[in-house]
């Protein structure tokens, strides 16, 4: 009986270390997937797509007020991906910039109209998954 308590309480311990190494890895895949699914949905023009994965209000580049609500932000969606920035074009080939100091969070960073890699789309992951948060624009 004894020897099999102990053989119970390793196999729970090696159990719960296995699954904690399983969910590491799927919040990377998680980060992965939710970027395919973002960028997919922007390089269709599918607003209410791109709509369900934003976080209101969603923070615009300095001077430029927030997008309160996903009816504003269907209308504003040009605003977002197409005035700053080729949004459709820069995704094709953008891949998540991660900091490690803040890993609930990437950036993607898109040329402007000169070329320079200046307006930062970023990201943040929620209780409800990653979540398009803010529009930079690192000269404004």
């Amino acid at each position: 009986m004894r020897r099999t308590k102990l053989l119970f309480i390793i196999l729970l311990l090696v159990g719960s270390v296995v699954g904690v190494a399983g969910k590491s890895s799927s919040r990377s895949d998680s980060l992965e997937v939710f970027w395919q699914k973002f960028k997919a949905a922007v390089t269709t023009g599918n607003k209410l797509g791109v709509a369900a994965l934003t976080k209101f209000p969603l923070g615009m580049s300095y001077g430029i007020p927030s997008i309160k609500n996903r009816a504003a932000f269907v209308r504003r969606y040009r605003e977002v991906f197409n005035e700053q920035a080729d949004a459709v074009k820069c995704f094709a080939t953008a891949k998540p910039e991660k900091d490690p100091a803040r890993p609930r969070e990437f950036t993607v960073a898109c040329p402007d109209a000169a070329g320079n890699e200046v307006v930062i789309y970023h990201f943040e992951r929620t209780r409800l998954g990653w979540k398009f948060v803010a529009l930079d624009n690192i000269n404004e």
